[in-house]
């Protein structure tokens, strides 16, 4: 048994190793490819026709508000009300009847004071490769600004930009490493993932659909 485990051992060191050098080459690909189309500012970006707001949830699972949430709501009224786009989509996931992340999303613009006629739901945003895709193909936009955090706008761009959609991202406040540590971890992952989604499997959005006016 003793001798078992030991020759486990430089297989797990192996596994590890192949990990953590996948990791760091999604990381590099990601950053080198999105860091100059990002900006904490919306004065620093482009004026686009829309926006599209990548979902989440409004609060924790224990029933606090989600402050990922709360700082991607404030960041798209803001980018609305100065001008630089006209048209909010908020892209997220409604996959049960009882989960409705862009529906959530549209009523906190609205209590933000954003039109209601000025914000689109994409009820089909079940991953970022999806809510990228889906702007172009559902909502013929092939040009807009991304809303979230700074580590998850650069991996949308790099996916956009990929699928040859000039995409830019206005970085909503981030949340402190002490409420987001899991988060920021399941990101790592989330990049090998997108690597891998974009170079080699070539993966498509879950569900495409009609075409929606803008």
């Amino acid at each position: 048994m003793k001798l078992r485990k030991r020759a486990l051992i430089p297989l797990a060191l192996g596994a590890a190793s192949s990990l953590l050098l996948a990791t760091w080459t999604a990381r590099s690909i990601v950053e080198n490819r999105s860091a100059a189309f990002v900006a904490d500012h919306s004065a620093e970006l482009p004026f686009c026709k829309t926006a599209i707001v990548l979902g989440c949830s409004s609060t924790l699972s224990d029933g606090r508000t989600n402050l990922f949430f709360e700082n991607r709501i404030a960041a798209a009224a803001a980018l609305y009300h100065s001008g630089r786009v006209r048209k909010l989509i908020v892209s997220g996931d409604n996959s049960r009847p009882d989960y409705n992340e862009p529906l959530e999303m549209k009523k906190a613009l609205a209590q933000r004071g954003v039109p209601l006629e000025n914000i689109l739901c994409d009820y089909a945003g079940f991953s970022t490769l999806d809510s990228m895709v889906r702007a172009k193909e559902v909502f013929g936009q092939k040009q807009f600004i991304v809303v979230s955090q700074e580590f998850h706008n650069k991996r949308a761009i790099f996916i956009a930009r990929s699928k040859g959609i000039e995409a830019y991202g206005l970085n909503a406040a981030d949340v402190a490493a002490s409420h987001s540590s899991k988060t920021l971890l399941r990101e790592e992952l989330a990049r090998v993932k997108s690597v891998l989604d974009i170079w080699i499997l070539a993966r498509s959005p879950k569900y495409l659909g009609p075409k929606i006016s803008v």
